[in-house]
């Protein structure tokens, strides 16, 4: 079974990143055509990128977050990236997450469900870009949650009925895709 790790991008305090990453497991667990599992950077406790060489390198990692890091990533076929837009970008909790490997990513594909006053379309955006040299295969489709919209007066996510829907047209190209890179991982490995 295609297996996709959520992963919840933002660690700061009273972030609404965690109520989205939960709504993303919910809905997506409700389907049947891949197993989901929800990854919270918080909980993951990378400290800032600390290896001496970069991963793109093949270099074994000197630090054994490092290493659990790698695991748990290297166990997926694709994933959903949750993420707030920070000043026109994206956290950084995230980026430091991606930066810290580099294979473990490669040809695995990639959804975006972003927040912020604009639908945090400019970190989806930047993802775009950093997920591409990870090489990695981004989904067209990508879910836009909008402060004011889809969020209560006392900031409480409340998603609107049409999200759900379009959440579940990025799970059917993010899981399409999952599958389709399995073989190409499966290629490169026996080569």
């Amino acid at each position: 079974m295609t297996r996709i790790g959520i992963i919840v991008g933002s660690t700061r305090p009273n972030r609404r990143g965690a109520a989205i990453g939960r709504w993303v497991h919910q809905v997506a667990t409700r389907r049947s055509d891949a197993d989901f599992d929800l990854i919270d950077l918080d909980d993951i406790g990378l400290p800032l990128l600390d290896e001496p060489l970069p991963p793109a390198v093949g270099a074994e990692p000197e630090h054994e977050h490092t290493r659990r890091w790698a695991r748990t990533v290297d166990t997926y076929d694709g994933f959903v990236l949750v993420s707030p837009e920070y000043n026109h970008s994206v956290p950084a909790a995230l980026k430091n997450a991606l930066d810290f490997l580099f294979a473990e990513w490669n040809n695995k594909a990639v959804g975006m469900v972003t927040y912020g006053s604009a639908g945090g379309v400019r970190a989806g955006e930047h993802l775009r870009q950093i997920v591409g040299e990870l090489k990695m295969a981004d989904v067209r489709a990508q879910v836009t949650l909008q402060f004011g919209a889809d969020f209560d007066e006392h900031w409480q996510f409340r998603p609107r009925e049409f999200q759900a829907q379009m959440l579940h047209g990025m799970l059917d190209e993010l899981v399409a895709w999952s599958e389709a890179l399995a073989n190409v991982r499966a290629v490169r490995q026996s080569a």
